[in-house]
């Protein structure tokens, strides 16, 4: 239980809203995605509509670790949020959140990213304090970092009357898979090694577990299948075998795929049955047979979570097999949920996205939530509710 927007009278108060405006940027500085801007809008829009008298907005950009660094400056996702508001919004330019004595007055204020400070990432309880000073209350809404005990994540609800916003309210309710139609089939690609996790809780709830990607070469690997010179994760591979041992026919291989000499958008290809991969060669897609019989296992569901696409996607020479998956999820009539992270890219990447059932503004944090773990954030806003309620 926490405390969520219809629970809060903003009226005249000073809001602080920590979104997630981690958007990706090309080598010029140009916002390539402003998804996540977009999805923070209905949030934003519901607090100004209920008259506060000032909202701050925060967030991450990058990975700067603890440093000023302009490459990471939120200007210029200010500029865009600015856009996409439609109203006037006022970039507060000073990196040194922790030092500013007061904000500007204006009614809408984007602060300097927050990993400008070593405090944000260390969970350092001044910096939060520091934060909480600028505010009456706190709305949280970056589910994406949800998983990270940094500041603006679990420091601030300690010092100011906390909610949810839309998105975290949104998350936790679409990526709830206690009890999920059947049948229940989960894809699982991509090339982290952080899926084991989610990959255990599953098998106990779905009736087939897909494979793709680098996690697909692992276990194909821990089954004895030569893969060539395919990448796959030494760590994920003595799990695998446990897991091959344990799935009780659940997990469906590949049957061929579409190697390349080398990993380019412009390597030579050919198309093998799964069990002749040569030395030498790279699996970088599924094959024709492998995508029929995903696509038909798909097509019977009634739930569906994908997370990692299926093979270099971001090569079109290799991008099939996930394109192929995306068309079969937006086709069938099953209750869609996307990880988000690259296979969310991927929905992106087709113009697909309005026709899932959800798309997850976290990879990770969707994984870590659908595995059952706690994320901080979410015992953070908990835990705040159990301190201001009466």
């Amino acid at each position: 239980m926490f405390y969520t927007l219809s629970d809060f009278d903003f009226n005249a108060k000073r809001v602080l809203v920590r979104v997630d405006f981690n958007v990706p940027q090309d080598s010029s500085g140009n916002i390539t995605d402003d998804s996540r801007i977009r999805k923070a809008l209905p949030t934003i829009n519901l607090v100004l509509d209920k008259n506060p008298q000032q909202v701050i907005v925060c967030s991450h950009l990058g990975r700067p670790e603890g440093k000023i660094n302009s490459k990471y400056s939120m200007k210029p996702i200010a500029q865009r949020f600015k856009e996409l508001l439609g109203q006037e919004v006022y970039f507060e330019s000073n990196p040194e959140i922790r030092k500013l004595q007061s904000l500007n007055n204006s009614k809408i204020i984007v602060l300097e990213n927050l990993r400008f400070d070593p405090g944000e990432e260390a969970g350092d309880r001044e910096f939060a304090e520091k934060l909480a000073s600028f505010a009456d209350l706190f709305v949280f809404d970056a589910f994406g970092v949800a998983h990270r005990a940094h500041a603006s994540v679990t420091g601030v609800p300690k010092f100011l009357k906390s909610c949810a916003g839309q998105i975290m309210e949104n998350e936790v309710k679409n990526l709830d898979l206690t009890n999920p139609e059947q049948p229940f089939i989960a894809i699982i690609g991509g090339a982290k090694a952080d899926k084991i996790d989610v990959m255990r809780t599953l098998l106990a709830k779905v009736d087939k577990l897909i494979l793709g990607g680098v996690l697909a070469n692992t276990f194909l690997k821990a089954r004895g299948t030569p893969i060539g010179a395919s990448r796959y994760d030494e760590e994920t591979l003595k799990f695998a075998k446990e897991i091959i041992e344990q799935a009780k026919n659940k997990i469906v291989f590949p049957l061929d795929a579409l190697l390349g000499n080398n990993f380019s958008a412009d390597a030579d290809s050919k198309m093998v049955d799964i069990q002749n991969v040569e030395n030498g060669w790279l699996i970088l897609d599924i094959g024709p047979r492998t995508v029929e019989l995903y696509k038909s296992l798909l097509q019977q569901a009634k739930t569906i979570f994908w997370a990692g696409p299926i093979g270099v996607f971001e090569f079109d020479r290799f991008a099939n097999g996930t394109k192929e998956v995306a068309l079969t999820l937006a086709e069938c009539k099953a209750r869609t949920i996307i990880g988000g992270g690259d296979s969310g890219a991927a929905i992106e990447k087709y113009n697909l996205g309005c026709r899932m059932t959800w798309i997850s503004t976290g990879g990770g944090a969707s994984l870590e939530y659908i595995s059952g773990k706690q994320l901080p954030g979410i015992v953070a806003l908990q835990d705040n509710y159990k301190t201001f309620k009466g």
